[in-house]
């Protein structure tokens, strides 16, 4: 559940770092939802990033990784 904590940008800047591509979204219920895609170890480092906090204002209580088939991502941006 993310609210005024910069969640979001914090991701996309973090995401820049590690050139990785993707999105991320809040969802309706209150979570947020990540696609990113790029090399396993910059994933692995940026998921581990993540997981620590993307932003001192941020914590991080539980993450889900799904592996999905790779998409046509250019960029990794926030989407709504």
């Amino acid at each position: 559940r993310v609210q005024g904590v910069g969640f979001r940008y914090a991701t996309l800047l973090l995401a820049r770092e590690y050139h990785l591509t993707g999105t991320v979204e809040n969802l309706p219920d209150g979570q947020v939802k990540i696609n990113v895609q790029g090399p396993a170890s910059d994933v692995k480092a940026f998921v581990l990033a993540i997981k620590a906090g993307p932003n001192p204002y941020c914590r991080v209580e539980e993450v889900h990784i799904q592996p999905q088939p790779l998409a046509k991502w250019r960029t990794f941006k926030i989407t709504n």
